[in-house]
């Protein structure tokens, strides 16, 4: 049998077993190239392959576990929570700040790349306000959803880690350049959250004087840790200030490529948890509350370096991307860039993440790479049909919203595919216009 026809099979295989939920991804990464490689007859090469595959993406794993415990270190001393206080007394009674009050707290928490967090903190501190002043509440899911897509393209976010696992590309490469387009997608956020509610405001009437909250909307400290899911005892209120500067710093020597992401991480943690938790009970504490999460990233950027390892190994995305080219007209391949982008709305929408950057995206820059697009700017163009993603049904942080927020999906996508998709064409639309991929090769 061909590598292609095996490459195409074990990529299906892979997508049913996810999408029915039959198998976890980590598992599915693993399980399925060993099988395929024992059929393509390279049964006692799939170890060395499997490892080669592990070594390229070692990087990008400690850089992922690192990040998760350091923002989760960030998260435990309080550095958003000033930020949450002072928004919710900010808003008022004015929808046009509540509205921009949320989108600037979900970029601020959502820089942590975790979805569950950045929903628990917006519907605990904002959804009240939206209530008390009868805002949609369908505002407040479109506003918060596509606030984080945008934060969520970072480095140490869930789509961009993938992308980097199964290309076997360097993070920053990958994110870096993204930045202005990042930007840009944001501002059309804030700009939309703004006319969200100058509407409501109109809808509404006048609900009062936008200037501070009442003392019934402050949050105390005590709140504010139980909204962040946080170990009250684990605050260091006096120390946000440097954590605010360490992160800071942090955030710009990432963009500045003074040294290797993992690095930074590194160093930014154990700076992190020696001044904030000197006692190395403390810092146990903290290490051990955020272990879990960063081993299961971690565990599957690796299951998926053996995954893309064995296709790689046993031709198998050769001989796809050859087979693509056979019945590719060669008039379309020096725009597979652009191509990749407008197909990755539906791709986002109609695939789980983990089918979609493991078992296509590879193939798509093998075949881009015969035309002289870089696998850095195929791996950009996929990420920009990621607002969609906020809608679709294989997502579980979308019934997490719904069921927080108390209403269906179906409403949901019919009233927020339109902004989502409008957020798509405005990524798109910057990143040809700043370059990060090319219109032609």
């Amino acid at each position: 049998m061909s590598p292609a026809i095996l490459g195409f099979s074990m990529v299906t295989v892979f997508m049913i077993l996810v999408m029915t939920r039959r198998m976890a991804a980590v598992p599915a990464l693993i399980f399925v190239p060993l099988i395929f490689s024992i059929l393509a007859g390279h049964g006692p090469d799939t170890g060395r392959m499997m490892m080669e595959g592990v070594t390229q993406v070692s990087t990008t794993a400690v850089m992922l576990i690192f990040a998760i415990l350091y923002f989760g270190t960030m998260i435990d001393a309080g550095l958003f929570q000033p930020l949450v206080n002072r928004i919710v007394t900010w808003v008022g009674n004015d929808p046009v700040r509540a509205t921009v009050g949320h989108a600037t707290l979900a970029s601020a928490v959502g820089l942590d790349g975790d979805g569950t967090t950045t929903s628990l903190v917006s519907v605990s501190s904002m959804l009240p306000v939206y209530k008390r002043l009868g805002i949609d509440v369908m505002v407040f899911a479109v506003v918060g959803s596509l606030t984080f897509i945008i934060m969520n393209l970072s480095p140490w976010g869930g789509p961009a880690a993938r992308v980097a696992a199964s290309l076997h590309i360097d993070p920053s490469a990958l994110f870096v350049p993204m930045l202005p387009v990042a930007a840009t997608g944001l501002a059309f956020v804030f700009l939309l959250a703004w006319w969200f509610g100058r509407r409501e405001r109109t809808r509404i009437g006048h609900v009062g004087p936008a200037t501070t909250a009442s003392l019934d909307d402050q949050i105390d400290a005590a709140r504010i840790a139980e909204i962040f899911q946080a170990d009250p005892a684990a605050l260091r209120p006096h120390l946000v200030w440097f954590n605010l500067t360490l992160t800071l710093a942090l955030m710009a020597t990432i963009v500045a490529r003074l040294a290797p992401l993992p690095v930074l991480f590194m160093g930014g943690l154990a700076a992190a948890l020696i001044v904030n938790y000197p006692k190395l009970a403390d810092q146990r504490a903290r290490l051990t509350a955020h272990s879990g999460n960063a081993l299961s990233v971690g565990v599957m950027v690796l299951a998926a370096g053996a995954f893309t390892g064995v296709m790689a190994g046993t031709g198998m995305i050769d001989g796809m991307a050859k087979s693509i080219l056979a019945v590719l007209p060669p008039a379309v391949g020096p725009y597979l860039a652009v191509i990749t982008a407008f197909i990755s709305i539906p791709m986002n929408f109609f695939l789980s993440s983990d089918a979609f950057y493991f078992g296509v995206v590879p193939v798509l820059a093998e075949t881009a790479g015969h035309y002289g697009i870089s696998p850095e700017e195929i791996g950009r163009a996929s990420l920009l049909g990621q607002p969609v993603h906020s809608l679709s049904p294989l997502v579980a942080a979308v019934y997490l919203n719904c069921a927080l927020l108390g209403i269906e999906l179906g409403d949901l996508q019919r009233f927020a595919w339109k902004y989502a998709l409008m957020l798509c064409f405005v990524l798109i639309g910057a990143a040809l216009l700043f370059g990060v991929i090319p219109l032609a090769a």
